[in-house]
């Protein structure tokens, strides 16, 4: 794979996987959807199968890493760091590009919800709100160390499952079988791990949204929470880095 190929399929499958990971979201929070209240099975599974679409349309390309937690685990078993750089430009700007997609997709929603009285009354706040959910994660309970934690754990449980399942042969993605089972496992982390955080593990899918949340001019749309943004940041990227080092531990021949 080249630098550019790698550049170009992470941008590509990282907004696709941010449109439809976060159009789900948006479906089932955002007033005057046909999908509204859903519930959380409803976002788990359009989470999954946002994974699984954007693994099969970009692997051959770059691996389709979509993740930077991703992206340091398989670094890190292989020890080669040189086409680091090219994962992670790709995979931020492609979630920023995906969430925007998102925004467009829902424009009408979002200007309802959010000029709707009872929406427009409450206060602007930093904390988690369904606008700010659209893009990115926050907390139920906001507990730095729980917080930190249940992001580590539910990234182990994602890298650990990218290394054990099924790499291509080029070792650098996963293969056609593989994709299919992480594409599970995102459900099953969903389902299992979601409930304090929201699940980000991954820091793009993370950041990159809410800088787009931050920019866009949504009247009443609160604040983008920048007190909690690090959180879905470094607790993935920890939890990549320790699913690597227990790999290379009990796997690794």
């Amino acid at each position: 794979m080249s630098s550019s190929d790698i550049f170009i399929g992470e941008i590509i499958g990282t907004a696709v996987l941010i449109l439809l990971g976060g159009g789900v979201v948006a479906a089932v929070v955002l007033k005057r959807s046909k999908a509204q209240n859903a519930g959380w099975l409803a976002i788990t599974l359009g989470w999954g199968f946002a994974v699984m679409t954007a693994v099969y349309m970009t692997g051959s390309l770059s691996g389709a890493h979509l993740n930077p937690a991703v992206t340091v685990g398989i670094a890190l078993k292989d020890g080669d760091w040189s086409n680091v750089p090219y994962y992670f430009a790709g995979q931020f700007l492609g979630a920023m590009i995906g969430a925007a997609l998102v925004w467009v997709a829902y424009y009408g929603q979002f200007q309802a919800h959010l000029t709707d009285p009872e929406t427009a009354s409450k206060p602007a706040v930093e904390g988690p709100g369904p606008v700010l959910g659209v893009f990115s994660t926050g907390p139920e309970i906001r507990n730095v160390w729980q917080n930190l934690a249940t992001e580590i754990i539910g990234t182990l449980v994602l890298v650990l499952a990218v290394l054990t399942q099924g790499l291509n042969d080029s070792g650098k993605g996963l293969n056609v079988l593989g994709g299919l089972i992480v594409s599970f496992v995102v459900v099953g982390i969903g389902l299992s791990l979601g409930g304090p955080t929201g699940y980000a593990i991954n820091p793009a899918r993370d950041l990159g949204p809410r800088i787009v949340h931050a920019l866009l001019p949504l009247q009443n749309k609160g604040g983008s929470d920048w007190g909690y943004a690090w959180i879905p940041v470094v607790g993935p990227l920890i939890g990549g880095a320790a699913a690597a080092g227990i790999y290379s531990l009990a796997f690794a021949g």
